[in-house]
């Protein structure tokens, strides 16, 4: 596969020179990183290995994961465990309130895996988190990145009533390559998913990778359907294979691609494009409430 605009290569060994990640430094990262250790607490920033950790933590916002750590789908890019879950801890959503408050945050966001286990897919547990991340965290802005809830709008509108700031759902891939990469996700569903968000008066916000083996113009068509879904903000990220048993990478692209792919998307009318090869759902996230 050409796109013309990146570096091909075929299940590439070697990251190539723009992948390389920072080391992060700064006072408040440092400060934030012993919070952490100290009180046992858990962020993806940590658990994901996230490049722009010291970039975010030194802005003062972090993600958290709830719900456990198992997912019920098994999605081909994915590096979450798939299972059975545990049940559901009934205290953290006062857990993850309480180390949000430890750790001085300005912003927060909060994202789950799939539960589709439970008999509400885990929205009691995202609505109770939210409500508590907010009582003792007043001055808080907030995005959450929700699951698809099996496109159940009752599910999702208890997650919009407990009044998170932005509200993200990831398309992950363009439409051609979803039935081979996302678990039990639908491509159209999502995108539902989203035109529901948007039709609450929330700020909507959806992202995807690249790297699988799609094309520009999919990528450009992908950008339409969440403007028509009412989409406000996009992520667009290079994708890297978790493991040597997920899905390998088709090919890298240079910094300038993924900038030109944010024109684009800017042009087209969205109010935020963050697009760049190190790119993750929440980078920037603080940013995503100013509209």
């Amino acid at each position: 596969m050409e796109h013309g605009h990146g570096e091909k290569i075929n299940q590439p060994s070697r990251l190539p020179g723009w992948m390389k990640m920072k080391m992060p430094k700064g006072e408040r990262y440092s400060t934030l990183k012993n919070l952490v250790t100290r009180n046992g607490l858990h962020t993806i920033c940590t658990s994901g290995n996230c490049p722009n950790i010291g970039e975010c933590w030194n802005r003062g916002t972090a993600t958290f994961m709830i719900l456990g750590n198992i997912c019920t789908r098994s999605c081909k890019f994915c590096g979450v465990p798939s299972g059975k879950p545990l049940a559901p801890d009934a205290s953290e959503p006062v857990k993850v309130a309480e180390a949000i408050r430890t750790m001085t945050l300005n912003h927060a966001v909060i994202t789950s895996v799939d539960r589709d286990d439970l008999f509400d897919l885990g929205a009691g547990i995202w609505a109770e988190t939210i409500q508590e991340v907010k009582r003792l965290n007043p001055e808080i802005k907030m995005e959450v990145l929700i699951p698809d809830f099996q496109g159940k709008t009752e599910l999702i509108q208890q997650v919009l009533d407990a009044g998170p700031d932005v509200v993200s759902h990831n398309l992950e891939t363009v439409e051609r390559l979803t039935p081979g990469i996302r678990s039990a996700a639908k491509y159209r569903r999502s995108l539902d998913v989203i035109r529901f968000i948007a039709a609450s008066g929330k700020i909507s916000k959806s992202g995807i990778m690249l790297g699988l083996g799609e094309r520009e113009e999919e990528v450009l068509q992908t950008m339409d359907d969440l403007l028509d879904a009412g989409c406000k903000v996009m992520t667009i990220g290079q994708y890297l294979a978790p493991t040597k048993t997920h899905l390998p990478v088709v090919e890298y692209f240079p910094p300038d691609y993924f900038e030109k792919l944010k024109m684009a998307g800017l042009a087209k009318g969205f109010r935020f494009v963050e697009s760049s090869p190190l790119v993750r759902s929440s980078y920037r996230a603080e940013d995503h409430v100013n509209i």
